[in-house]
């Protein structure tokens, strides 16, 4: 069942890329854009990340922090942000509990791999409640930006 606007987030605690726990209770009292993407090292994912990266100023003055959420190990999401140099948290949902509790979930993705996380974008108020959703069913697509800013401004 889709998450939408007005309804509260799933809890979590994830491990980041180093090996520390975040909570979505970490981010209490603030805007937390969570960003679940398939797999670290591809084309797309890459493009949505460095996107964020370089956009950061401009989310931070939207008064929202970032998290990246994939089914990649802590290990390879460390080696990730330090290739691509990224400014903001990676977490490790390797058993997929995460993206499923966020119906952020491909069962079945491309080359035969089962249980991938869905390229979504969720915003979390500070009170714990989503006020923006999007997951998109084709990975090969890159969230709208320009509707999360519209729905960032909104919040301020």
């Amino acid at each position: 069942m889709a998450l939408n606007k007005g309804d509260f987030a799933p809890q979590f605690t994830l491990k980041d890329s180093d090996l520390k726990d975040v909570s979505l209770s970490d981010y209490k009292d603030q805007n937390l854009t969570i960003l679940f993407f398939p797999l670290a090292f591809t084309g797309v994912c890459t493009e949505e990340l460095c996107q964020m990266r370089d956009d950061l100023s401009k989310y931070n003055n939207l008064n929202t922090k970032i998290v990246g959420i994939s089914v990649d190990s802590p290990f390879t999401l460390a080696k990730f942000k330090a290739e691509n140099n990224l400014n903001f948290p990676l977490l490790s949902d390797f058993n997929k509990e995460v993206s499923q509790a966020y119906n952020a979930y491909y069962e079945d993705f491309v080359l035969g791999l089962k249980g991938v996380s869905k390229r979504s974008v969720f915003v979390v108020d500070g009170s714990g409640k989503i006020q923006y959703s999007e997951v998109l069913d084709n990975a090969g697509n890159l969230p709208n930006f320009a509707s999360l800013e519209e729905a960032l401004k909104n919040l301020n």
